[in-house]
């Protein structure tokens, strides 16, 4: 963000901290306003103004407390999990960020999912609430980021060992952040600056940024991987 910033010196910008219900209506608004970091998905381009591919993230995924395991052992095949499976089971209540997008595969499965099995937090510290109602056995599944849960955990006072993540059968490694803004004669002139703002920003500051949040372990693949896809979209 703040190198973002620093690209556009011809706008004042007012940074708002919000939930994510609260952003996504502020971007609905006919207003001035963007978000640095939006998944693209066909209900939210009918009303928002996207950027290119700002940078890549691995993709959402399950995260469940380690003790809980053997709950889930038959949903799990090669490290990752069939989530769908898990859920038609009809057991296990997930926990999810209210409105948030986790991918257009993960949310045409959450349409499928009975209500009564979704626990959808609004607040300003979602996921830290969620991660606590995980914690105290008033949910089993929690969706979201790896690195994210990993750095809440340790800020609601819990250590990320107790928790495991698996990805999701059937969904993409990674996932394409955005910069969106409200879809209006002023956010669309924005993206076009944004977007060249990006092109000189993304193949090296902003994959180091999200590189530093990975496991030591994970950071080599994810560089190389990131810089592999913007050379592809360059030579097509």
């Amino acid at each position: 963000m703040p190198q973002l910033i620093a690209s556009l010196p011809e706008y004042q910008h007012e940074l708002v901290r919000v939930n994510r219900a609260r952003g996504m209506q502020m971007l609905r608004d006919p207003s001035f306003t963007c978000d640095p970091a939006l998944i693209w998905n066909k209900e939210r381009a009918q009303w928002v103004a996207f950027s290119i591919t700002s940078f890549r993230v691995l993709s959402n995924g399950l995260a469940i407390r380690r003790a809980d395991r053997e709950q889930i052992a038959h949903f799990i095949h090669d490290g990752k999990v069939d989530l769908h499976g898990l859920l038609d089971s009809g057991k296990e209540l997930i926990g999810v960020v209210a409105e948030r997008s986790y991918g257009q595969q993960l949310d045409n499965l959450l349409q499928q999912v009975a209500p009564q099995q979704i626990r959808a937090h609004y607040g300003n510290d979602a996921l830290g609430s969620l991660l606590q109602m995980q914690r105290l056995g008033r949910l089993q599944l929690l969706l979201g980021y790896w690195p994210e849960i990993r750095y809440q955990a340790v800020q609601q006072g819990m250590d990320p060992q107790d928790l495991e993540f698996y990805p999701v059968e059937g969904t993409s490694k990674y996932q394409e952040i955005h910069v969106g803004c409200s879809d209006t004669p002023q956010g669309r002139k924005a993206i076009t600056r944004i977007n060249q703002a990006l092109l000189k920003l993304r193949e090296e500051r902003l994959v180091e940024l999200y590189a530093a949040w990975l496991d030591p372990g994970m950071r080599d693949e994810y560089r190389a991987d990131a810089r592999a896809y913007f050379q592809d979209l360059k030579d097509h």
